[in-house]
């Protein structure tokens, strides 16, 4: 019964789905690369915001998302909205490919493990989801957590008192003769517990929506309703996003303010943890912990909606011809 009840729950999903041996590697990668660049390129300048206001000082002015972009644009113009773009553009295609592979492979592994528990589809697929989510995040963060904080340290630099750098370079060549290979480390511990359990959440939300629209429409293995149309694919799946994004950043956002700080002061000023989080809450108090929770909120919503769009595209477009 428990088999038949999973076997039913593949097939009955098998039309928006497309699983990781059904596509054509190469393509992925390549076509991948261009299409993940060019999301990062419309949604880069929220990260910058949300990293400014996270790592401003009771005494800077500059302290909500207008009055940040304001100040960028007088200064930079449009380029003060990239700033450490170079860096991260680098750095997250190996990141990226680690990523998806990994959580590919880690959800088909894991919806074959649950075949034999009886559960139901939406709970199935927020297991599976959640544990490729989370396990690919661990595995990615030895190359995201570098250029996290190269990437943080240029956009911030020359604000509320940070240092100056002539780029990504320069900052690794700084932080490397302060604090050696740990300081691109910096915050590791943090960030695995930033992004591992928001990747988890956030993938986890994603699987268990999908699976809950789709019924609330009628398409399960007890009333299969035909194959749905491609507008209304993408229409579920950009709601699963939203979902998603705003789930899971509502829940991580004071790890990664945290994270963020911690990151940032690096070689300038010795802290801890329980220093930054005293910090915090002596500027602003407990919503302190909250800092660029709107900007967090919109990005993580915003990314997560036209990333999947853009990963599920993906996956269609690098189908194998059956």
């Amino acid at each position: 019964m428990a088999a038949s009840n999973a076997r039913g729950s593949t097939n009955s999903f098998g039309h928006t789905e497309i699983n990781w041996d059904k596509l054509d590697k190469t393509k992925f990668y390549v076509v991948g690369a261009g299409l993940f660049t060019g999301v990062t390129v419309a949604l880069y300048p929220v990260s910058v915001v949300k990293t400014r206001m996270q790592v401003a000082s009771r005494d800077t002015v500059e302290r909500n998302a207008f009055s940040v972009v304001k100040g960028l644009l007088k200064i930079d113009c449009i380029l003060g909205l990239y700033k450490g773009f170079g860096t991260v553009i680098t750095g997250t295609i190996p990141a990226r490919i680690i990523f998806l592979t990994t959580l590919e492979t880690t959800k088909v592994a894991a919806f074959k493990m649950l075949e034999p528990l009886t559960l139901s589809e939406t709970t199935q697929a927020a297991i599976a989801n959640g544990v490729a989510g989370m396990t690919s995040s661990l595995l990615s963060q030895a190359v995201f957590v570098p250029i996290d904080v190269i990437s943080q340290k240029l956009m911030v630099q020359g604000y509320s008192g940070h240092t100056r750098y002539s780029g990504g370079l320069d900052v690794v060549r700084k932080v490397l003769r302060a604090d050696g290979i740990r300081g691109l480390y910096r915050g590791f511990g943090l960030s695995v517990m930033t992004y591992s359990p928001s990747s988890a959440v956030w993938w986890a939300s994603y699987g268990s929506s999908q699976r809950f629209i789709w019924r609330a429409l009628g398409h399960s293995a007890e009333h299969e309703e035909g194959t749905p149309s491609v507008p209304k694919i993408v229409l579920v799946q950009a709601t699963g996003g939203i979902i998603a994004g705003a789930t899971a950043s509502c829940i991580t956002t004071p790890l990664d303010t945290i994270k963020t700080r911690l990151q940032v002061m690096g070689h300038e000023k010795t802290t801890s943890v329980k220093q930054v989080v005293r910090d915090l809450i002596s500027e602003d108090g407990w919503k302190g912990l909250y800092r660029g929770l709107g900007p967090r909120f919109f990005s993580m919503s915003a990314w997560g909606t036209s990333m999947i769009l853009a990963y599920e595209y993906l996956k269609r477009l690098c189908a194998k011809d059956e």
